[in-house]
């Protein structure tokens, strides 16, 4: 009856973070009218406080997706189910105009547990990238001849959609130390880039030039793969250090993005763009030393190949509108993250002692281009708790609240600064559903 209560009460609590999310999809930024949109943080529950760490990390009773190969250190009795959302609120500056957001986002749902000695497996739903922004901007384009009025350009700007990624997993434990892992994932998304112009002559909208309109839409369905390596060499009895890999293997997404372009008089055109849009390789590597089950330190680096991706772009083409998959408008990403978590004492009868506390600090380079210069860079600063609520120790179901500054800041002075100041909240569930027992 009570694994039936955790289930409901997880299930309700994943059908109000949908709904969240189907309010919105968490973003404001402009920046997510480029490429794939904004990266979302592949984090869940027990490392978001961390920094998002997580290529070293081996815990026994958290799911931790961002390195399959940890899956294998699953305790055998216990069923493992994750779920978490975020509150943002943002502020954007640009010269000396600033604009205040608020956003909820539903986040993740995993699920993990153990096949058999040296075998795990975890399933759930992550967020890839988002889209989601709408502004509008005006610029002088010229003198009216007869008249000598000035001709204003009107440009309104509306994106929306993202990629989620389904995935599943195992990590296997073959010998001695050595764990590897894979996730094979299944992702999908919208792509969605709408401009609408107007131009008006002295304030008044002019029957001399016609407005435009444009299009630009996609539906993506790809797959994902992942595979991940963990060593944990046991330095002595109260200290681990543990090495761990990544590899992410990019390929060229199948499908068709296609731009639709008309005039207030009539004209359409319509362009196809095909195989417009790619996932990178990546490839990550970390390190955690843990100490006395107590203190946790972790580090980790990945590394996108962006650059050798391609993305839709209009062009012009002798005086006619192209619209074809191009390469330049992706950098190579690198990001670093270091965490920190603390529990007095584990095995503590004392409420707080058992408290998990955590910090951690990241930062990425720019993944796009923004009008030809390299897009922002991007910091992290975290801080949060794992605070249990059931009274077994060392085990339970534990809440996880996070704490989170960040900062897009661009290369240059003329583009939008953006701060965001997040709470992310989450809930795991640890129940022993596997334990067997005996009646004397």
């Amino acid at each position: 009856m009570t694994k039936c209560r955790h289930l409901a009460a997880f299930m309700l609590a994943s059908l109000m973070c949908a709904h969240a999310a189907a309010q919105g999809n968490g973003s404001n930024s402009s920046y997510s009218r480029f490429g794939l949109g904004t990266l979302n943080d592949q984090s869940v529950g027990f490392n978001k406080a961390m920094g998002g760490v997580g290529k070293a990390i081996r815990p026994t009773n958290r799911i931790n997706p961002g390195n399959p190969a940890s899956y294998s250190a699953v305790d055998s009795l216990t069923m493992l189910i994750d779920g978490g959302m975020t509150f943002s609120t943002g502020q954007y500056k640009q010269g000396g105009s600033t604009l205040k957001v608020n956003n909820c986002s539903f986040d993740y749902v995993t699920a993990g547990f153990r096949l058999r000695k040296g075998l795990g497996f975890s399933l759930g739903m992550l967020p890839y990238t988002t889209i989601g922004y709408s502004f509008a901007t005006e610029s002088k384009v010229t003198n009216d001849f007869n008249t000598t009025q000035t001709i204003t350009s009107h440009s309104a700007f509306s994106g929306d959609g993202g990629l989620h990624q389904l995935y599943a997993g195992v990590g296997w434990n073959p010998f001695a130390a050595l764990s590897i892992g894979v996730n094979v994932g299944y992702v999908w998304g919208s792509y969605s880039h709408t401009l609408s112009q107007t131009f008006d002559e002295g304030g008044t909208t002019s029957g001399l030039y016609s407005g435009l309109h444009s299009d630009c839409e996609s539906d993506i369905r790809t797959y994902k793969i992942d595979l991940g390596l963990q060593y944990p060499i046991i330095l002595n009895p109260q200290n681990r250090l543990t090495v761990g890999a990544t590899v992410g293997l990019g390929h060229s997404i199948n499908g068709t993005s296609t731009l639709t372009r008309y005039n207030t008089v009539g004209d359409t055109v319509k362009i196809e763009a095909k195989d417009a849009f790619d996932l990178p390789y990546t490839l990550g590597a970390g390190v955690a030393w843990e100490s006395q089950g107590k203190m946790m330190v972790a580090l980790d680096y990945t590394y996108e190949k962006w650059s050798s991706c391609h993305t839709p772009e209009q062009t012009t083409q002798d005086d006619q509108l192209a619209y074809s998959k191009q390469k330049g408008q992706y950098l190579d990403r690198s990001r670093v993250a270091a965490g920190f978590q603390y529990v007095p004492n584990p095995l503590s009868r004392n409420y707080l002692s058992r408290v998990e506390y955590r910090l951690g600090a990241n930062f990425s380079t720019p993944y796009l281009k923004v009008n030809g210069m390299d897009g922002p860079r991007e910091y992290g600063v975290t801080a949060g708790f794992g605070l249990p609520i059931s009274n077994k120790i060392n085990r339970g179901t534990m809440a996880n609240l996070s704490f989170q500054w960040f900062r897009r800041s661009p290369a240059a002075s003329s583009l939008i600064r953006e701060d965001y100041f997040m709470v992310s909240v989450g809930v795991t569930f640890s129940e022993s559903w596997f334990m067997k027992f005996k009646i004397q």
